[in-house]
């Protein structure tokens, strides 16, 4: 369902329609958990944030501008529930003094399609080894299809910055694609 079938449900669920809302989260759900699940690694954890995620955007329909699309408007709550779990965790980590390292649990696949050749299995393991800043401009980027610009104002950080990690991300994947066999094409 593209955002402009989705505009009449937007509306009802902002009025707070439940059952609109409920056919607006079974159009997003799956778009929703692949990103959290390309910027998070721990199963539960993407959970978790999945469901803040319909949570915020809940609680958030007032602040919906319908003269922009649907799902950049999604894409951002989605960064910034990220964001904000990377935020507490680094907290709790620190206070507590609990292990240095998270526990990492292998990626579950949530969308086979989007991953089914074995080329982007490869460049998703590279994606997955950048550091969290950098990774988020190549999902955005690449996985969504967001302007550098767009993300910017997502990420709220100035364009210069975006290119500078987008620059950065694609000299990484390159170095450890040549270091991996240089299987994997990043253009």
């Amino acid at each position: 369902m593209n955002d402009k079938e989705l505009v009449p449900w937007l509306e009802k669920a902002t009025l707070g329609d439940e059952s609109a809302f409920q056919l607006v989260y079974e159009a997003t759900r799956q778009d929703v958990y692949r990103t959290v699940a390309f910027l998070v690694y721990n199963k539960q954890d993407i959970e978790d944030i999945v469901n803040e995620i319909y949570m915020r955007m809940w609680r958030s329909f007032h602040a919906y501008d319908p003269n922009r699309p649907f799902r950049y408007w999604l894409h951002v709550i989605i960064v910034r529930q990220v964001q904000d779990w990377k935020r507490k965790a680094w907290r709790r980590i620190r206070l507590f003094e609990r292990n240095r390292q998270m526990a990492w649990e292998p990626f579950e696949r949530t969308d086979k399609a989007v991953l089914k050749s074995e080329m982007q299995h490869d460049l998703l393991s590279l994606v997955r080894q950048l550091s969290y800043k950098l990774r988020v401009v190549v999902i955005l980027r690449y996985f969504h299809d967001y302007a550098l610009e767009e993300i910017a104002d997502m990420l709220q950080i100035p364009v210069g910055t975006v290119k500078s990690r987008h620059h950065a991300a694609l000299k990484e994947l390159r170095k450890r694609s040549e270091m991996t066999g240089g299987d994997v094409y990043v253009h």
